[in-house]
């Protein structure tokens, strides 16, 4: 992507979305050091329709906006972007990363907006580890972050266009856990790292991503080794869409219109600005 080589577990071969997350990236470098931020990390670009959501496990992210946010984002928080109408943004590693080193590891993911949410006003929303609530499984060895939606009497705090769960799951060796799901929410599990068992017969090691059947109302995960990985899950939209590059709209028409209006400069403009 842009000259960046990460994996893609969605879209892949036999499967184009889980509606309504339409893709996910996983990007996982160690950075030597020694460059600069304007040197990293994606530079100036816009989106219209969805929300990119960015979920960072090692080092942080530096988002800046044509709607003038600014924030930096370290590991165990959100970025969460509805992109709406139109705007323009960057992901940059944060200052002490691309200067110091280290390794950068995050998850990026679209979430589809409903026809009747593309053309809403841009809004940022950015969550950090110490405001994401948690809780732990009944034996303690699982770790759930909830990020958005509701687990357990558990709310996360990102609002969504259409009802969603969102977690982030640390899961030690032998460690049981089962989440309860409605059942015609559409789910996919990815793993960064380790190994699990998922619903008592599915060996799933890392970078695997397992989709489910509406068929149920929990999945349960047992830790094989230490693992890290995020839980999806979402009511479908069922709404045709059409994409390019940075846009997700649901005729070509307004693709076209969404290239045309960038190229205008309706969706803003960003000049990044970064610390000396």
């Amino acid at each position: 992507m842009g000259g960046i080589y990460l994996d893609q577990p969605l879209p892949a071969a036999g499967i184009d979305q889980v509606d309504p997350f339409i893709l996910l990236h996983h990007w996982n470098k160690k950075m030597d050091g020694g460059g600069q931020q304007k040197d990293h990390g994606v530079g100036p670009h816009p989106h219209r329709g969805f929300s990119p959501v960015t979920l960072i496990f090692k080092g942080g992210v530096h988002h800046q906006d044509s709607r003038g946010n600014n924030s930096i984002i370290m590991e165990g928080g959100t970025q969460w972007m509805n992109s709406g109408m139109g705007i323009v943004h960057s992901e940059r590693p944060n200052k002490e990363l691309a200067e110091k080193g280290g390794v950068f590891e995050i998850i990026q993911f679209w979430v589809n907006a409903p026809a009747k949410n593309k053309m809403d006003e841009p809004s940022y929303q950015p969550l950090s580890k110490e405001d994401t609530p948690r809780f732990k499984s009944e034996d303690k060895k699982t770790d759930i972050a909830v990020v958005a939606g509701e687990v357990n009497g558990i709310k996360g705090p990102i609002l969504t266009n259409s009802p969603l769960i969102v977690l982030r799951l640390t899961i030690e060796k032998g460690g049981k856990t089962t989440i309860p799901l409605p059942e015609h929410f559409n789910t996919l599990l990815y793993q960064l790292d380790g190994a699990l068992l998922v619903n008592g017969d599915r060996e799933t090691t890392s970078k695997d991503m397992v989709w489910f059947k509406n068929d149920g109302n929990n999945i349960s995960i047992k830790g094989m080794e230490d693992t890290h990985a995020i839980l999806l899950a979402g009511e479908p939209i069922k709404e045709e869409i059409t994409t390019y590059g940075p846009f997700v709209m649901n005729t070509q028409t307004e693709i076209m219109e969404a290239m045309r209006d960038y190229q205008m400069g309706k969706m803003g403009v960003l000049i990044e600005e970064f610390e000396s």
